[in-house]
């Protein structure tokens, strides 16, 4: 009996820990009929992922579950520690430069769309009516606030020293024409802070949270192009599931065309798909920079 107790607790153990993971993928990357997928996202607006969850769960019976974050650093935590499976939420150079400060080894596999950074304003409707010594806000991480910065010099109000790639600092901006007053908040902080500066510049997704519509309400938003690549979105996963049969399954389903019209629909032509082979058109960035003028 002593011996019959011991191998039911121990199938109960078993059992438990098998509960305990993400997915039900095994390790030798093999997809199960009926695994669930953990995947972290940024906010509450994810149509995209919604539409490819109900595809996933109706043709392959694969669940994926939405995490959802509210600041760009807890989903690479939680990667990390095996909390969420995959996220998808953040831009390639973030990733690169997310692994690069926390010894880390999170790994793209698939892109997923681009999404245009963006000044905004409650008080003027084109950068060219800043006024000297008006104050703008940026993201305070490296990738993000680089970004930024060189955004900014894009719209003419300030020139970084070329030096300094894509992830340049406050100490690399060599010229401020008009005194701005470049502070840097949370990345999440960005659009709240548009009550109490004269302009910010804000992550796309932050944006359409705040209720913003990043291709009407920007007054000056990137262009989309090869150069953009770097700023790509990306699904990661651990360096040991990049083969994972049921993660690649997960990837291809969000990579259809009914999610690129999704992404498309749902952020009014705001965000583009950027996957191989993905119908794509340029955000409304043109009407948005003329307001440059």
């Amino acid at each position: 009996m002593k011996r019959a107790l011991a191998a039911g607790l121990a199938l109960v153990v078993a059992v438990g820990l098998a509960g305990c993971s993400g997915s039900s993928t095994g390790s030798n990357g093999s997809g199960k009929d009926g695994a669930t997928v953990k995947v972290g996202v940024y906010g509450d607006n994810n149509e995209p992922w919604e539409t490819a969850a109900e595809n996933l769960k109706n043709d392959e019976n694969i669940d994926v579950e939405l995490v959802k974050f509210s600041d760009y650093v807890q989903p690479n935590q939680a990667l990390s520690d095996g909390s969420v499976d995959l996220n998808s939420f953040q831009t390639e150079i973030y990733l690169d430069t997310y692994n690069s400060e926390h010894g880390t080894d999170l790994t793209s596999i698939g892109y997923t769309l681009m999404a245009p950074l963006g000044v905004y304003s409650h008080r003027v409707s084109s950068v060219g009516d800043l006024a000297d010594g008006a104050t703008v806000t940026i993201p305070n991480d490296v990738s993000n606030g680089g970004r930024a910065l060189k955004l900014l010099e894009k719209a003419g109000l300030i020139t970084v020293n070329p030096d300094a790639g894509l992830t340049p600092g406050l100490d690399d901006v060599t010229g401020n024409p008009k005194n701005l007053r470049i502070t840097q908040l949370d990345a999440a902080q960005t659009a709240r802070s548009l009550d109490d500066s004269d302009a910010a510049v804000v992550n796309s997704g932050i944006a359409v949270d705040a209720g913003l519509t990043p291709s009407t309400d920007a007054i000056f938003i990137e262009e989309t192009g090869e150069a953009s690549r770097p700023y790509y979105n990306v699904i990661a996963a651990r360096a040991s599931d990049v083969d994972d049969e049921t993660y690649r399954t997960v990837v291809r389903y969000y990579q259809s065309d009914e999610v690129a019209r999704t992404i498309a629909d749902s952020t009014r032509g705001s965000q583009i798909a950027v996957w191989d082979g993905a119908p794509s058109a340029s955000p409304s960035a043109t009407a948005s920079q003329s307001k440059a003028a």
